[in-house]
């Protein structure tokens, strides 16, 4: 299997969690196979998450963090993302990371569109996993939520601006969960990370 360029996002803003745990072993495993790794990690990165209200036509500077994140999703093959589910989607300051860095002219191209006026995506040839911990098992997620939170990433962040087809991995119940079982869920991202999957 020949080398890919991955990017991972660990989406989880606290200073430990498993979502952390989950991308450092999902890029050991990358690493120990071929794969050139770039990583970044929310609680790290500082950056206005508020948009604020000066608009596409002119936006606020990245600040280094987010223009870095920038800079290696554009690099990447393959995005890998780890998050916890919060209230039905992810946290705040990793939806913030996309409000921000997401940008035209980079991320898609409103002068070019197509004939739904939807503009076109400028980071396609990208693949992405993510890496979900819940307490909601993923077959309440998809009878009682309809898989919101898959469809809110997969199609109107990552799809959006071309990478595709995202796949997701949910680790759950996570809060408490046995040491066993976390030992179980490390050793799937390694697996995913030695296929760069």
């Amino acid at each position: 299997m020949s080398s890919r360029k991955i990017l991972i996002l660990n989406g989880h803003p606290g200073q430990t969690s498993l979502s952390k745990s989950l991308c450092a072993a999902y890029q050991a495993a990358a690493e120990a196979s071929g794969h050139h790794v770039r990583c970044h990690d929310i609680s790290q990165m500082q950056f206005d998450m508020d948009y604020g209200q000066s608009g596409y036509k002119n936006p606020k500077p990245l600040e280094p963090d987010l223009a870095a994140f920038l800079e290696d999703l554009e690099w990447a093959e393959h995005v890998v993302m780890a998050a916890p589910l919060w209230w039905g989607a992810v946290p705040a300051k990793l939806k913030a990371v996309f409000d921000r860095a997401l940008l035209p002219g980079r991320a898609f191209d409103t002068r070019n569109v197509n004939f739904m006026g939807l503009p076109a995506p400028m980071l396609t040839g990208k693949t992405a996993r993510v890496l979900l911990t819940s307490d909601t098992p993923s077959l309440w997620l998809r009878l009682f939520y309809g898989n919101a939170v898959k469809k809110f990433i997969s199609r109107q962040i990552l799809g959006f601006v071309g990478i595709k087809p995202t796949r997701f991995t949910t680790f759950a119940p996570a809060t408490d969960a046995p040491q066993a079982k976390v030992g179980t869920w490390l050793r799937t991202a390694s697996g995913l990370g030695a296929k760069a999957a």
